[in-house]
């Protein structure tokens, strides 16, 4: 039994969650509005839309060192969204939580200031064969100004992280660990709590992609053990623009600065720098203020819901889903790991991805096609792509069968 089958099943209003979410109130092409591209990018309810139209009517300012009253609100609203970050994650402490632009830019950051002054030739970087092309690139350009290796992690038949070629992989050479949490593409959870205790015995560090968890069930950093932990709002019903980067302490107090600029300096002379402490030595120039401010009220409306009541909807949705592909012609399940989030990907016999997402879109349903930027799972499976329907807890029954009539139409087209 997975992590999300083992809870207990609960009642979840989701008529009065989707009340919650303006956009969801509207017709694409004729026919109501049926989003199922949550992977991609959530939607955001009126508490953060709310949130962020204070903050540019009332609050506007730049935080830190203002001599007036609008900066002060400014500063205690976005300090207090890192100690909302803080507590939502249970990181130790506030100053380790770093504000980036999302998970994108987390990555980088760990990538050029962690793993470059670090790594020596020879030494290598393990990355799941199913991560993010974000998670991928960064650490191929450290490999290479530093001539290590990055090498991947293999995936079982039913598209899980292979753990017994994961053990053969690490050996002291081994300096990095770059994993996601869930596949984008194929919703895997992986057993991240077990690869960074693994890790960890070799000497190796390990960085967490959580954008594609972190809106699905409670974390607790501290219990991880992760060196490292990126995710993006924009994922977890918050604004784009603005994600975080965890780190512990002793590694991000021994990393240089990623940018140059205001803030992220105590003194400037042309002597020398001396640069500001955690976090901001990390937060070059002036932040996104109401990106922090969103956040903060995505994870207060995370917590006006019953999570395991929500994760339980999710988990449904997926199950119908896969109940009602099981007699569906034609249909070709892509990702059949037995511990996965509610994503739904998938071939149509016959059709290419990208003309069943065409035809989806004009009967108001929105999905996303191509290869979702994992090109070296798709490559594996000598596929061009997938259609992929992800649900979230606005998401209803009666849009998953939506969802497999608009898929008939589809097929009797092409």
């Amino acid at each position: 039994m997975n992590q999300i089958e083992a809870l207990p099943k609960a009642i979840f209003d989701v008529e009065a969650v989707r009340r919650d979410f303006p956009i969801l109130d509207q017709e694409v092409n004729g026919h109501p509005l049926v989003y199922l591209d949550n992977a991609a990018t959530t939607q955001k309810p009126n508490r953060v839309i709310d949130a962020i139209c204070h903050y540019y009517r009332h609050d506007n300012a730049n935080v830190h060192r203002g001599a007036h009253a609008l900066s002060d609100r400014a500063t205690l609203a976005f300090e207090g969204a890192r100690l909302t970050v803080q507590q939502f994650i249970n990181a130790p402490s506030p100053e380790q939580i770093i504000w980036t632009r999302g998970c994108t830019e987390a990555i980088n950051l760990v990538a050029q200031c962690f793993a470059t002054p670090r790594l020596q030739p020879g030494d290598e970087i393990l990355v799941s064969v199913m991560a993010h092309h974000s998670n991928i690139v960064p650490w191929q350009m450290a490999a290479e100004k530093c001539e290590a290796r990055v090498i991947p992690i293999p995936v079982n038949e039913h598209s899980e992280l292979d753990l017994e070629a994961f053990k053969k992989l690490l050996s002291p050479r081994t300096k990095m660990v770059a994993l996601e949490h869930v596949s984008n593409a194929m919703g895997t959870i992986n057993p991240v709590e077990q690869i960074i205790a693994l890790a960890h015995e070799v000497g190796a560090q390990v960085l967490i992609d959580g954008a594609q968890a972190i809106a699905h069930w409670p974390l607790d950093i501290q219990a991880m053990d992760a060196d490292f932990y990126a995710f993006s709002g924009h994922k977890m019903f918050g604004p784009t623009g603005i994600g975080v980067l965890y780190g512990k302490r002793e590694w991000l107090e021994s990393m240089p600065p990623y940018q140059g600029g205001g803030e992220m300096i105590e003194s400037v002379s042309f002597e020398g720098t001396t640069y500001n402490q955690l976090p901001y030595k990390f937060e070059a120039g002036t932040p996104d203020i109401a990106g922090a401010v969103g956040l903060a009220a995505a994870i207060d409306y995370l917590g006006t819901l019953d999570r395991v009541a929500a994760a339980a909807h999710e988990m449904q949705l997926l199950e119908h889903s896969l109940s009602l592909a099981v007699d569906f012609p034609g249909f070709e399940l892509i990702g059949k790991a037995r511990d996965k989030t509610s994503v739904l990907s998938f071939l149509l016999q016959g059709t290419h991805p990208h003309d069943v997402g065409t035809l989806l879109d004009q009967q108001g349903i929105a999905v996303r096609t191509g290869h979702h930027c994992t090109q070296p799972i798709m490559d594996l499976l000598s596929i061009p792509g997938t259609v992929r329907a992800s649900f979230s807890i606005y998401n209803t029954h009666q849009e998953v069968e939506s969802l497999f009539a608009a898929l008939h139409k589809v097929r009797t087209f092409l």
